[in-house]
């Protein structure tokens, strides 16, 4: 039996399923100049006006500034997805004013917009791929890997997928820290190098101009509950969008590369409010199927297709489940706890077939 379809439990899952929807999607790739302007133009002036009012409100009350740190970080995250776009071509048609834009709002991020690019890029391109796994993606080890880890490592891995470090200590690193020098990208050239620094050198004169404009104090008690609970929700929501229990992974043997961005990506089914906030990046599965498809047109999507909304749909109530599931069991095709994995026993590894790979745009 075809190692794909062990891993594929609603009978419309089918291996070759993922190829016809991108045959279907292609006709949504096109971007609307005007209204990218638009999303743009609102996303900013919001951000900046919360921004604004998160320091009129440092007069008033902290907890009233903290509180406004909340929408203000939401309008950070769609500005990442913006950029996110951007990274895939698919803001605007030319290029270079995709990359152009993508630069700027990198400062704004704190990330170093060239760099994130390259890795997000290998991301879609290896999405699902046990072999391929460890470039812009979540660390996840399989049932077996972790049990033939030393002791050091499993406690080095637990505690990356701890709560708090995933979703509080980690986002803060990567974008106050991590993002600063791209260190994993040495082999790459000079490019990163200067992506990275060229990003920096924007970011600290940014950050000088607003320090002397409000004050270094008001400054950070501003800027960093925003920059922090944005990473947070930035995190979490690509978390969700691959680290669910029944997600695909795949050796080589039966890794089919469109059915894993179709399968092992989530439906993160989120109320209209949160849904617009976070630029419908949860329509996860779509996006992967066909990156080049504009955020604002996911919806238009998911509106002509409605049997998209069957698969791997997960609810906010569904999505908090998923913090406890740390390992891929190559046995059962799914993800595990630490718990299930001490207490189940092994099963078999699915069998394989010869592989069959077709590109997805990354």
């Amino acid at each position: 039996m075809n190692g794909i379809i062990a891993a594929l439990k609603a009978k419309s899952e089918i291996p070759g399923e993922g190829r016809r929807w991108i045959r279907v999607l292609a006709n949504y790739r096109e971007p609307d100049a005007t209204r990218s302007v638009m999303e743009l133009a609102i996303t900013g002036i919001a951000l900046a006006s919360f921004w604004a009012a998160m320091w009129w409100a440092l007069k008033v009350s902290y907890l009233l500034c903290l509180l406004l740190a909340i929408p203000a970080a939401g309008f950070l995250v769609r500005l990442f997805v913006i950029q996110h776009d951007c990274g895939h071509g698919s803001f605007f048609r030319h290029r270079m004013l995709n990359d152009t834009i993508g630069r700027a709002l990198g400062v704004i991020t704190l990330t170093p917009y060239d760099v994130w690019k390259n890795a997000h890029a290998i991301h879609h391109a290896t999405s699902g791929s046990l072999e391929r796994r460890g470039v812009g993606d979540i660390t996840t080890r399989t049932v077996r890997e972790y049990a033939e880890a030393s002791a050091w490592q499993r406690f080095c891995y637990r505690l990356y997928r701890h709560p708090i470090v995933m979703f509080g200590i980690g986002p803060a690193y990567l974008f106050l820290l991590q993002h600063r020098v791209p260190s994993g990208f040495m082999r790459n050239g000079m490019k990163p190098w200067i992506s990275a620094m060229a990003t920096n050198a924007l970011i600290a004169a940014v950050v000088a101009g607003l320090m002397w404009a409000v004050g270094v104090v008001p400054f950070l008690l501003v800027h960093l509950p925003i920059t922090v609970l944005g990473g947070s929700i930035g995190v979490w929501l690509f978390y969700v969008q691959h680290q669910f229990e029944n997600t695909v992974w795949a050796d080589n043997g039966s890794w089919d590369l469109p059915d894993a961005a179709l399968y092992g990506s989530s439906y993160y089914d989120l109320p209209p409010v949160l849904r617009w906030l976070t630029a419908s990046i949860g329509i996860h599965h779509v996006h992967h199927l066909c990156s080049r498809v504009p955020f604002y047109r996911l919806q238009e999507v998911m509106r002509d297709h409605p049997e998209l909304s069957s698969i791997r749909p997960l609810t906010i109530a569904q999505s908090i489940a998923c913090v406890r599931l740390a390992l891929w069991d190559e046995g059962r095709q799914r993800m595990v706890s630490f718990r299930e994995a001490a207490t189940l026993p092994r099963l078999p590894v699915v069998s394989t077939q010869p592989p069959v790979r077709e590109s997805v745009d990354a």
